[in-house]
């Protein structure tokens, strides 16, 4: 006997939470709860405003289309839904069939921005590399290539994971280039989407030596019929944010080809829930064990849901206080 619920949650953010110049308050998303045989499977589905081609709308129609249709035993075809559909669905289905491991990597690359000393602490307490985070592209280039060279300088053990959202023109990334020592960039792991241009950032990784890695490019590249990994060039790294590239079994194939091509493959949140975030950190410890995944977004929120997140103490509200829209 299979029956299904569909929840909708809305959680209220930090008020600094800003996603392509509007202003984040609430997050909204789905929860499927699968049922079957006395075990139960939940998956989020939640499309990032901005980022996301669906609306809540529209993953809301396919959500009870295809919850039906899995109610009644019918083949669900993953690939032909929306990205945060097909993710949320499959990643039920994993932990309905046990499949989805229960021991998750909660490690995350903490973000800096200031002082170095501040930095240490977090470092200290990781196990393994030590790896932080650093937003560029908010500022001018020069005074970015300046903090990322402090940081490497003062802290000789470090290695820096750097996000630009194609915010510079080829002409402003050399210049952010040119303010790091030659000798610390190998210690830049990778810098996402340096430029507004795949091209331009292909060309800035040659000319400096500085690896990038693939975000946004990723997500459109592998819409294409005939995408082929091993043809996005140039890149050290592959972002995976599964919300947006689709079902888990996508996710995967997409790290097993990225670990046969030498390619570091990174699971990064879309600011999923903490419901959805635990599990997004079962699946990169599961796939991923030797890579600190990019979890680092829980602290965006003002609310948990369900489940927590560990050593967050942020409130924890039920998904039975949710709103129940639909069952089978």
């Amino acid at each position: 006997m299979r029956s299904a619920k569909l929840y909708r949650y809305e959680l209220p953010m930090d008020s600094g939470v800003i996603l392509r110049e509007q202003r984040l308050k609430v997050r909204e998303g789905f929860i499927v709860e699968l049922t079957m045989d006395g075990q139960t499977g939940r998956g989020e589905i939640a499309p990032l405003p901005g980022f996301s081609v669906e609306s809540m709308d529209d993953a809301y129609s396919q959500l009870v289309e295809q919850l039906a249709l899995w109610q009644h035993e019918k083949e669900i075809n993953l690939e032909a839904l929306y990205p945060s559909v097909a993710f949320g669905l499959s990643m039920a289905q994993l932990e309905l069939d046990g499949i989805l491991p229960e021991e998750g990597c909660y490690q995350a690359a903490p973000l800096c921005s200031g002082d170095p000393d501040e930095l240490l602490p977090k470092l200290n307490a990781m196990q393994g590399e030590k790896v932080a985070k650093i937003k560029v592209g908010l500022y001018e280039p020069i005074r970015d290539g300046m903090l990322v060279n402090l940081f490497l300088e003062s802290i000789p053990d470090l290695s820096l994971r750097l996000d630009a959202n194609r915010a510079w023109t080829a002409e402003k990334a050399q210049q952010f280039a040119k303010k790091i020592a030659p000798s610390l960039r190998q210690r830049i792991a990778f810098i996402e989407e340096p430029c507004q241009s795949p091209g331009d950032s292909f060309s800035f990784a040659i000319d400096t030596g500085i690896a990038i890695a693939w975000d946004e490019t990723l997500q459109h590249a592998i819409k294409e019929e005939h995408f082929a990994l091993e043809d996005l060039n140039g890149a050290k790294a592959i972002i995976i944010k599964p919300t947006l590239i689709g079902s888990a079994e996508r996710c995967l194939g997409l790290i097993a080809k990225a670990k046969a091509l030498g390619i570091k493959a990174i699971i990064s949140s879309s600011i999923e829930s903490s419901l959805g975030l635990t599990q997004l950190a079962r699946l990169a410890q599961w796939q991923l064990p030797q890579e600190v995944p990019g979890l680092d977004t829980v602290g965006l929120f003002a609310q948990q849901l369900e489940v927590a997140w560990p050593g967050c103490e942020l409130p924890i509200v039920s998904l039975s206080d949710q709103a129940l829209i639909w069952q089978c």
